[in-house]
C-alpha cells in the first residue's frame, strides 16, 4: 500500500508482503473490541509529526490503511512551518535518488513543486510535504502519503484511538486544548503515548509527571485507557524495514490487544504491565543519551570509556528507577536493548556529539533543525531538580551522612551544570568517569534495590 488513494500490485507495501486475511482480521478484532458497526470507521489519528510520530502513523498507513472502509488513519500537526530553500534543495536530492518516489511524485502530479522549491521560486510547508509523506525531521526517509489535518479538532474530536507522538515538553499543553474537544463525548478514546520525558513538580510533595500523567489530569481519561509504547526504536530504521522490538505498556484491558493490532513482520510488538517502569527508563535514556554522545566524541570513540560510560549511566538510570517503582522491572531484554539504542545512534547522543565537537551550541537551544526536540535537555532538569530535594535524602554508602539522592549521580549532576547551568564544558564528563572517589555502580544498585529506598509520593502515591 502507497498512500491512501493508491492501490499496489501483488500485494506489496514498501518493500515487504501483506498476509492480507490476518491483516485484516486483527483490524476485525480490534473493531469489534471497540463496538465498531458495519459501515463505523475506527478512527485513528497521531498527534504530532515528528520522525516517531510520523513514522508510526506511516506503518499503520501502510498495515491497515487499504481498508478504507473499516478504518481511517490521519495524523495532525501545526501549520505554517515553513521549509527553507536549503531543506527543499535536500529534499529534492533525496526524491531524485528514489525511482519510486520520483514516479510517485510524477503521478500524483506533485513533482513540479519540489522542482520550484529547489529554484526557490515557491516556499514548501511542513504539512504539505508530509502528505506526500516527507517529514521534515527525518527528510532522508521518505514515508507513504499521509492523511495530514492541521486542524486539531477535526483531527480529535471523534478519534476513537488518539497516538500521541509530540514531545513531552508540548503534551499538557496539546492535550488540554484536546479536553476542549471532548467535554461531548460518549465514549472514552484509547490513548497511545510515544513521549519520553518527564516534569518534575515541588508541591505538595516533590514528585514526577510522567507523559501519560499529563494526558489523564489534561483531559480526565482513565490510566486504563492511557497506555505508552517504547523499545528499541530508530524510525528511519524501523521504516526502512529494520528488524525492531517494542512495548506497550498499560492496563490488561487494552495492552494485549493492542500489541496484537500493531505487530507486523518487521515490527514485533510485546505487552508489559508496568508502565512506570518504562515510562520513566523512556525519559531518562534520552538523558543518558546525551553524555553517551560526548563521552563517544571526547574519546575518538574509544570502546573502552563508551563501556565505563555505559556502566555508570546504568546504575544511575536503576538507581532512580528503584525511587520510583517498588518492584521496577529489570534493566534487562528489551528495556536494556532501548537504553542501547539510544545511547548508540539517537538524537540525544547526536546531540551530544555535537556540543562535543563544537558543532552545535547550548545558546542554539534544544529544538535543532533537521532533528526535532532534544528531550533530554529538559528531562536533565526535572531529574535534577526533583532528586536535589532534601526530602528524599538517602544514607551515602561510604560516609554515613544523610545526602540528596542527586549525589549518588555524578554523571547526572555533571549533566545539569554542563546543560542547564552551563557551568562545565562538555570535557566535565570524563571527569565525572575519572573521579576517583566515584562509588562503584554496584554499591549504587544494591542501595537501590533495598526496600526502604522506594519513594511512592514520587509518582503522588500515597
Amino acid at each position: 500500500m502507497v498512500g491512501s488513494a493508491e492501490v499496489v500490485q501483488n500485494g506489496y507495501s514498501n518493500g515487504s508482503i501483506h498476509n492480507g486475511n490476518v491483516t485484516e482480521e486483527k483490524l476485525d478484532e480490534l473493531r469489534r473490541l471497540l463496538g465498531k458497526a458495519d459501515g463505523d470507521l475506527l478512527k485513528i489519528v497521531g498527534v504530532g509529526a515528528g520522525a516517531w510520530g510520523s513514522v508510526f502513523a506511516a506503518l499503520l498507513q501502510d498495515s491497515y490503511g487499504h481498508y478504507r472502509e473499516k478504518v481511517q488513519i490521519r495524523i495532525w500537526r501545526r501549520p505554517g512551518r515553513t521549509v527553507d530553500r536549503a531543506t527543499a534543495e535536500h529534499l529534492f536530492e533525496v526524491i531524485n535518488s528514489r525511482e519510486d518516489v520520483l514516479r510517485r511524485l510524477i503521478r500524483r502530479c506533485a513533482y513540479l513543486k519540489y522542482v520550484e522549491a529547489r529554484l526557490g521560486d515557491r516556499t514548501l510547508y511542513a504539512d504539505e510535504i508530509l502528505r506526500d509523506g516527507f517529514c521534515l525531521n527525518m527528510i532522508d526517509t521518505p514515508l507513504c502519503p499521509l492523511k495530514v489535518v492541521t486542524n486539531l479538532q477535526e483531527a480529535v474530536w471523534d478519534a476513537d484511538i488518539v497516538i500521541n507522538g509530540l514531545p513531552s515538553t508540548e503534551t499538557r499543553e496539546v492535550f488540554e486544548e484536546i479536553s476542549r474537544y471532548w467535554k461531548e463525548r460518549r465514549t472514552t478514546p484509547i490513548i497511545i503515548s510515544l513521549a519520553k520525558g518527564i516534569e518534575a513538580a515541588l508541591d505538595p510533595v516533590p514528585h514526577i509527571i510522567t507523559p501519560t500523567q499529563m494526558i489523564s489530569r489534561a483531559t480526565g481519561v482513565s490510566m486504563e485507557n492511557i497506555l505508552y509504547l517504547g523499545g528499541p526504536n530508530i524510525a528511519s530504521e524501523i521504516y526502512n524495514k529494520e528488524y525492531a522490538n517494542a512495548r506497550i505498556c498499560g492496563s490488561d484491558k487494552w495492552r494485549k490487544p493492542l500489541a496484537k493490532f500493531l505487530r507486523q513482520p518487521h515490527f514485533i510488538v510485546w505487552d508489559n504491565s508496568d508502565l512506570v517502569t518504562h515510562e520513566v527508563m523512556g525519559g531518562l535514556k534520552n538523558v543518558y543519551a546525551i553524555g553517551a554522545g560526548m563521552t563517544a566524541a571526547l574519546t575518538k570513540e574509544s570502546a573502552t570509556s563508551k563501556a565505563v560510560y555505559f556502566a555508570h549511566c546504568t546504575s544511575e538510570m536503576i538507581f532512580i528507577t528503584h525511587l520510583l517503582a517498588e518492584e521496577p522491572e529489570k534493566l534487562a531484554g528489551p528495556l536494556l536493548a532501548d537504553t542501547y539504542v539510544t545511547l548508540l545512534k539517537g538524537r540525544n547522543a547526536w546531540y551530544g556529539q555535537m556540543l562535543a565537537k563544537g558543532e552545535l551550541s547550548l545558546d542554539m537551544g534544544d529544538n535543532i533543525k533537521g532533528k526535532g526536540m532534544i528531550q533530554g535537555v529538559s528531562a536533565v532538569g526535572a531529574f535534577y531538580e526533583l532528586l536535589s530535594q532534601s526530602s528524599l535524602s538517602v544514607l551515602h554508602p561510604d560516609e554515613n551522612r544523610s545526602v540528596a539522592p542527586v549525589e549518588l549521580c555524578p554523571i547526572l549532576k555533571t549533566l545539569y551544570k554542563i546543560l542547564i547551568k552551563r557551568e562545565l564544558p562538555s570535557q566535565a564528563i570524563l571527569q565525572a568517569l575519572r573521579d576517583e572517589a566515584m562509588n562503584d555502580p554496584r554499591d549504587r544498585i544494591e542501595i537501590a534495590q533495598s526496600h526502604a529506598f522506594y519513594r511512592p509520593s514520587l509518582l503522588g502515591q500515597p
